[in-house]
């Protein structure tokens, strides 16, 4: 067994923010004997793009704050201290590892454009010796272990799904380490609030489908209730397409997006529900929604930016527009269709839309309203609380005819509202509320 470093190990958590199943921090606990983590509230995710929105509105901001707050509990219980801040991982990384004299931070590994340019900037500023240790750990199938180069992944979902089902494996996790308390450690750091971040305190609609707290407590208490308290998950397939209500679906997406929980902690959770209750399309179907968002981490893996252009992966040249009327009538819920309407009230309302109805809302924006699909995007950025930026982006190129879509399908949106809200129950109740 390899001996602990007596120099402080430093963890820097973006989007694996659990203590359960996390390689990054398994493999700094195994290497020291002392560890530290940070956070960083960067100011430039609360900052307005080029898009005119907030890149991360009070929605998604609230339930972060949770998160961190969960977290810096849970590793205080395994002696990490958790520092959390308010600046740019530039400005607080070379200053951690000049007081606390680091050799190593760890670190998830990253691939999309604004993730890789922190990282090249704080490593500008660190000295050469520093080692980074980057895994990656938020998939299902490890990269090593689909037998695949990403220039190999297939442009058609169904042809990576069988693959990876056939020859992939998925890892189980390990038990923690313990580690030495760091004596006279001195953590002073404050988690900012809602007002420290330039956003506006609210009170959860009492209508909202996802009235969860953040954190990685949350997930798992979620992910027991889904499965094994209730068993809804014997339904999945059947009610996932679901519009009002908290238990339509499994509503893990928002701990899976920030890293609360891994995607791994509840595919185990499924197979042990099969082993014990039951085995049907239900449970293997939330095990292929599972395979579809490490589908969508895949391409981006593939494609890298080319996620972010107009024309999408498949470079398609379509005569997009940017109506300003358009797409803020759009944003307001006052387009042409009820049932657009209702969803689009519903995400400003409470930062959560169904997945029927985010499929709805995008092919009406892209094939409809004809705008450009990228600003429909980077709304869902800001205002979803379980905005990832592979499956929000792999989604919209998808439904906006630049994706992996090989028929290039447009919703009828009519139709889909009489075969998913049939009485018009979801339709009235965002439709009555009053925008604030």
């Amino acid at each position: 067994m390899q001996a602990k470093q007596n120099d402080i190990g430093l963890v820097w958590f973006r989007n694996d923010l659990r203590v359960n199943d996390n390689s990054v921090l398994s493999e700094a606990i195994k290497n020291h004997k002392s560890v530290i983590a940070c956070y960083c509230f960067d100011p430039r995710h609360y900052e307005i793009t080029t898009y005119g929105f907030k890149k991360t509105e009070k929605y998604r901001a609230q339930f972060l704050i949770e998160t961190i707050e969960d977290l810096k509990i849970n590793l205080n219980a395994i002696h990490v201290e958790l520092l959390v801040y308010h600046e740019v991982p530039e400005q607080i990384l070379p200053a951690l590892v000049k007081q606390h004299h680091i050799k190593s931070i760890y670190l998830q590994k990253e691939w999309t454009s604004e993730e890789t340019q922190v990282l090249k900037n704080v490593k500008f500023t660190l000295p050469k010796f520093l080692q980074f240790h980057e895994r990656y750990d938020q998939f299902l199938y490890h990269p090593n272990d689909i037998d695949l180069r990403f220039d190999e992944i297939s442009n058609v979902f169904t042809v990576f799904r069988k693959k990876v089902e056939k020859y992939g494996n998925v890892r189980v996790s390990e038990d923690l380490q313990t580690l030495e308390k760091i004596k006279h450690f001195n953590n002073d750091t404050q988690i900012p609030t809602l007002k420290d971040l330039g956003l506006t305190s609210f009170e959860v609609d009492p209508n909202s489908a996802f009235p969860f707290k953040g954190g990685e407590k949350s997930a798992l208490h979620r992910l027991n209730n889904y499965l094994f308290a209730t068993k809804n998950i014997e339904f999945y397939k059947k009610t996932r397409n679901g519009l009002i209500g908290i238990d339509y679906s499994s509503k893990f997406s928002p701990w899976l997006a920030n890293g609360s929980i891994s995607a791994r902690t509840i595919y185990w959770n499924i197979k042990k529900f099969e082993e014990n209750h039951i085995k049907n399309e239900s449970t293997y179907w939330l095990i292929f929604e599972l395979i579809w968002r490490d589908y969508f981490k895949y391409v981006s893996l593939k494609y890298q930016n080319d996620i972010f252009k107009i024309g999408g992966i498949l470079r398609k040249d379509y005569d997009w527009n940017s109506n300003a009327h358009n797409i803020q009538k759009w944003i307001n819920g006052e387009t042409e269709s009820s049932f657009v309407n209702a969803n689009m009230r519903e995400i400003k309302k409470t930062g959560w839309m169904s997945n029927r109805g985010r499929q709805n809302v995008a092919s009406f924006f892209a094939k409809e309203l004809l705008q450009d699909w990228r600003i429909g995007a980077a709304y869902f950025e800001s205002m979803l609380i379980d905005y990832d930026v592979h499956s929000n982006y792999g989604n919209w190129m998808y439904v906006a005819g630049v994706g992996n879509d090989p028929r290039d399908r447009k919703f009828n949106v009519r139709l889909q509202a009489e075969r998913y809200d049939s009485q018009g129950q979801f339709q009235q109740m965002w439709l009555q509320e009053t925008l604030f």
